[in-house]
């Protein structure tokens, strides 16, 4: 059975708590650095709340730009404020975790990182022997987070 272990993480030139709000806002549909790989709609409860549940597409080749999506669930299952942020995904062609954590560096910086532990579920175990699923993952990540520090750091302080 394919199962991921990836970290992937980055510098954002902004402090944890502007990261926290910028991440917790994308979780209930912003739309504003993780587009154009995933797309998040908040399904109950609130994202940053212990419960709360939060619907993922994957558009593998863009918003609107046709290709497979990879639709799951994830369900939070910790919270700590400004710090921390771990999900179950409960649904949809995924399950395991993934942990957000956030971590104050020099000069008003924050290291970001994602944790993802999980396995591909359903239709996606067939082409998880075929494809590199991990390496797209990080690459999907990675930018994302190029992303929010391009938007963050463009932010006066």
């Amino acid at each position: 059975m394919t199962t991921y272990d990836l970290i992937d993480e980055a510098t954002i030139d902004a402090p944890a708590d502007t990261v926290w709000s910028a991440l917790v806002a994308e979780f209930r549909g912003a739309r504003k650095w993780w587009v154009p790989a995933n797309t998040f709609t908040t399904l109950s409860g609130a994202p940053d709340a212990v419960g709360g549940r939060v619907g993922v597409t994957v558009h593998t080749k863009g918003v609107d730009k046709g290709g497979p999506k990879l639709r799951f669930t994830a369900r939070t299952i910790a919270v700590e404020p400004g710090r921390r942020l771990k999900v179950e995904y409960v649904e949809g062609v995924f399950r395991g975790t993934s942990t957000f954590s956030l971590d104050p560096i020099a000069d008003g910086r924050t290291r970001i990182s994602m944790h993802f532990d999980g396995r591909p579920h359903g239709w996606l175990k067939l082409l998880a022997k075929v494809a590199d699923l991990g390496a797209e993952h990080s690459k999907g990540t990675l930018a994302a987070f190029v992303s929010l520090d391009r938007q963050l750091s463009a932010v006066p302080r």
